[in-house]
């Protein structure tokens, strides 16, 4: 079968698509995927996956979709694929509608997270749910990375059947690792017995890093912070925001990073206080670490965390919650090891990216 991958911009092609593809292809499919360009997509063509170049933007812009749905149409024409797996709400709707004017025999869509589900002004999320209620009719495999979504496609009318397929990690490369945590403690300075909280996401405001920022006044320990923002990140600087919050040399800004395992496995409590999520890899690769999670009570993580039990579970916007939350689990070691034992455990029974891999492939029916 030949599958053709299409996604919004390099970075979601690298961290999230690229396994399966690696997958559809090692099963013997033939594989491609439509892009916008990027230098995340270099290493990936060294590997021999094939990507071709479409001029796709994350922002609303009739014209930029309207160059993007031709240049999506002319290579599906081009290609011949047997199937168009789209991800992403933009790009995922112009996939969908390439496809059907291409002809493509099927259609297979996954939400990582509905647009009319974020907060936003009534327009935007009204054009969301016209959006998906649309491309919804020319799709044949509605997937969606968590529960929560999968019921909503469902009660509004905008799939059928839709599969909840989850989000996986490999629990070989994100997993407790003492050697790691000393090499990288060593590095930065840090000594083991200082408490780190690291947060691993975007450097965008719907991340909650005003709230975190303000949370981590009074605590007695690090932040690290592990990110950037994507060319087409819109909204206030969150690092000048969080060099302002008076955190001294308690703040690490590492920037975006290669090593977020050993990352991980060097820090003691992982924090996420998004506005939103569809269901956060990062809160996943957490888990299979070790680390007890500080999110959000919203969707996704809340699908994702038990809380008191794989972790704690705050208000969205609420920085004295998140500092509460935070400052209990600095000052309590035991408890970060029972939360952070029962994050791994769960988190290898629902979130492994092999089983997650075998759902969506068999799905797809590939």
């Amino acid at each position: 079968m030949k599958i053709a991958f299409i996604v919004n911009v390099d970075f979601a092609l690298y961290h999230f698509i690229a396994p399966l593809m690696r997958e559809a292809r090692a099963r013997g499919h033939d594989v491609v995927a439509f892009c916008a360009d990027g230098p995340l997509l270099a290493p990936l063509r060294a590997e021999g996956l094939r990507i071709q170049a479409v001029p796709l933007v994350r922002r609303l812009s009739p014209l930029a979709h309207a160059r993007a749905l031709s240049a999506l149409i002319a290579q599906l024409r081009a290609e011949h694929p047997d199937l168009v797996h789209a991800h992403m709400p933009i790009s995922g709707f112009l996939g969908r509608l390439a496809a059907r004017i291409a002809g493509v025999p099927r259609i297979a869509y996954t939400c990582h997270g509905f647009l009319f589900n974020q907060p936003g002004p009534v327009w935007r999320r009204a054009l969301s749910l016209v959006m998906e209620f649309t491309a919804g009719r020319m799709t044949h495999i509605f997937l969606t990375v968590s529960e929560q979504e999968a019921s909503d496609a469902r009660r509004l009318h905008i799939a059928r059947h839709p599969i909840a397929i989850g989000n996986g990690r490999n629990p070989a490369v994100f997993r407790p690792d003492p050697q790691a945590r000393a090499r990288i403690r060593a590095t930065l300075g840090v000594p083991d017995s200082r408490p780190v909280i690291i947060a691993v996401s975007r450097l965008v405001r719907h991340k909650g890093y005003p709230e975190l920022a303000a949370a981590m006044r009074d605590i007695d320990a690090e932040l690290w912070v592990v990110g950037t923002r994507l060319p087409h990140d819109r909204g206030a600087d969150m690092e000048a925001l969080l060099r302002a919050a008076g955190l001294g040399d308690r703040l690490r800004l590492l920037g975006y990073r290669a090593d977020v395992a050993d990352l991980l496995a060097a820090a003691d409590i992982f924090t996420l206080p998004s506005h939103f999520e569809g269901l956060p890899m990062s809160i996943i690769e957490a888990m299979l670490t070790g680390l007890p999670v500080v999110a959000t009570n919203i969707r996704g993580p809340r699908e994702q965390i038990t809380d008191n039990i794989t972790g704690l579970l705050v208000p969205p916007a609420d920085a004295s919650a998140l500092a509460a939350a935070l400052t209990r689990l600095v000052s309590d070691a035991p408890l970060r090891a029972t939360l952070g034992h029962a994050a791994r455990d769960h988190a290898l029974t629902r979130y492994t990216e092999a089983d997650v891999l075998s759902r969506t492939l068999a799905a797809l029916g590939a």
